[in-house]
């Protein structure tokens, strides 16, 4: 017997070939970290779930399942490393099937129970159960899984970005109202865009993340949420995205109230699958536009965006349960080593990408920018395309929150370092008299409104409104002497001030 699971990838692939792969022949080079990894359940008790196939009526919290590779302490000796049957007890732990005997579990689920994938069972990965964690700090990566799958579907390159200094957490991608996603995919994609957003808070309890250092890596259908995420929350730093389906079904991503193209304002990198073959498009029945066409890179203006197409990959072989366990299409994939070479490759540029986004590492941002050849990649393995951002226009918006940040002291300084930055950067008067206004009548920050009054009247010295306005709030804190000079100006601007001209009438009595 085996249970069916819907997979959603851009190409259902058939005539397929046993894969012959090891971990050891991926040949990740491990960073200085030991690993560790903890896997748990939480409860998001703002939405609810059912158990399918318990057949029952009952609602429950949405259980959030989280696994978590991260840099470790000391390991305790004669502790073993974690073998690959340990994930995939993880994963019918997260299929709801947390009874089946494991020697069931390939057969049951995704793969075909073959001697090559038994082998694979006992494989010893890089990461220790439980260890306690490191003291420091660390960037964290956030995973999004593609579609319905387990949060430990990619957990080679998890364990190889821990043993590099990153925190790296994941949960499954599971339907909205059961295990199962519905026909609404553009629910399901907020739905785990939800579940992303429930694993940045449980990160921000982890004593060794380092909350101002995060980036999303997403996967197929885990690259839709991804984006959502991204836009609506302001402390992400980065995107990665492992062939994600924002390259497939930008319609999809339209869909959704919070998506806009313009808010992707950080790094993104996009690796993308090899170019389908004719052949596949036609019996799969495969538009040959999603070869070319690439709406969201195309859309996206505010952050560097970086391509790398992989010609020795198809889109299954971006996860490390891909590359061990599934079958291969003897139509259009590659040798078992050409596919574990691009996979080692993808891990690289993943880490070099975090490291110079998250970490400012120099040498990282060299390795992104280099041409593949010149990071020791072999020729036509991969093609790469940049494109810079295109620099927004600098705000008043933008102006406020570093003014606002040193309190509105040295204004005029601030303002001429703008300047010479972005030569094109103005100032509306208007801006200025109304900040200045709300801050000057509140008791707390009237000395501040005084400030932005102050540089108002440098930058339009003729504006008798803004003169105005800085004697009312001279009078407001009680100095009459700077007030009855501020109208006196502003009347000498424009004689027929009639509130001046009150003023002063008042103030000389």
């Amino acid at each position: 017997m085996r249970l069916l699971i819907l997979q959603t990838l851009i190409l259902f692939q058939v005539n397929f070939v046993i894969a012959q792969t090891s971990l050891d022949k991926i040949n990740l080079e491990n960073g200085k970290h030991k690993v560790g990894f903890r896997h748990y359940t939480a409860s998001d008790s703002t939405r609810t779930y059912s158990r399918a196939m318990d057949y029952t009526n009952e609602k429950v919290a949405r259980p959030i399942s989280i696994s978590l590779w991260y840099p470790a302490a000391q390991i305790a000796e004669g502790v073993e490393p974690l073998q690959v049957q340990d994930y995939l007890e993880i994963l019918k732990e997260e299929e709801e099937w947390e009874h089946l005997p494991n020697e069931q579990i390939l057969n049951w689920f995704y793969y075909p129970n073959t001697s090559s994938n038994q082998k694979h069972l006992v494989e010893q990965t890089t990461a220790f159960p439980e260890p306690n964690f490191i003291k420091g700090k660390f960037p964290v990566v956030v995973y999004a899984p593609s579609f319905m799958a387990s949060s430990i579907e990619n957990f080679a390159l998890c364990e190889y970005l821990a043993s590099h200094g990153f925190v790296v957490i994941s949960s499954l991608s599971r339907g909205t109202e059961t295990r199962w996603f519905s026909n609404n995919n553009a629910k399901e994609m907020e739905t785990q865009a939800r579940d992303i957003e429930f694993l940045l808070k449980e990160a921000g309890k982890l004593p060794m993340a380092d909350y101002d250092k995060i980036a999303l890596m997403g996967f197929s259908f885990g690259g839709l949420s991804n984006i959502i995420v991204q836009n609506r929350n302001d402390n992400i730093k980065a995107i990665v995205s492992l062939d994600g389906t924002e390259r497939y079904q930008y319609a999809l991503l339209e869909q959704s109230y919070f998506f806009d193209a313009e808010k992707i304002d950080v790094p993104y990198l996009h690796m993308a699958q090899k170019d389908i073959p004719d052949t596949v498009l036609k019996d799969d029945n495969i538009d040959a536009e999603l070869n070319t066409k690439f709406q969201l890179y195309d859309s996206i203006t505010q952050a560097t965006s970086y391509r790398l197409k992989f010609h020795d990959l198809t889109h299954s072989y971006f996860s490390t349960l891909g590359v061990l366990f599934a079958d291969r299409d003897k139509r259009q994939d590659k040798t078992d080593s050409e596919i574990m070479e691009s996979y080692k490759w993808v891990s690289v540029y993943a880490l070099q990408f975090l490291n110079a986004v998250l970490k400012k590492d120099d040498n990282a941002l060299h390795f992104i920018e280099n041409n593949p050849s010149e990071n020791g990649v072999a020729d036509g393995l991969i093609t790469q395309s940049i494109k810079p951002s295109k620099k927004r226009a600098y705000t008043f918006q933008d102006f406020n929150d570093l003014a606002s940040i040193q309190n509105y002291k040295n204004l005029p300084q601030l303002y001429d370092s703008i300047v010479k930055s972005h030569p094109a950067f103005t100032i509306p008067e208007g801006n200025l008299n109304t900040l200045g206004l709300q801050l000057v009548f509140n008791p707390k920050t009237s000395s501040e409104g005084i400030e932005v009054f102050l540089l108002a009247t440098r930058l339009f010295p003729d504006s008798a409104n803004l003169y105005d306005s800085l004697a009312e709030g001279y009078l407001y804190i009680g100095n009459t002497e700077k007030a009855i000079e501020s109208f006196e100006k502003s009347l000498a601007l424009n004689p027929k001030n009639q509130n001046a001209i009150n003023r002063l009438e008042q103030l000389k009595k």
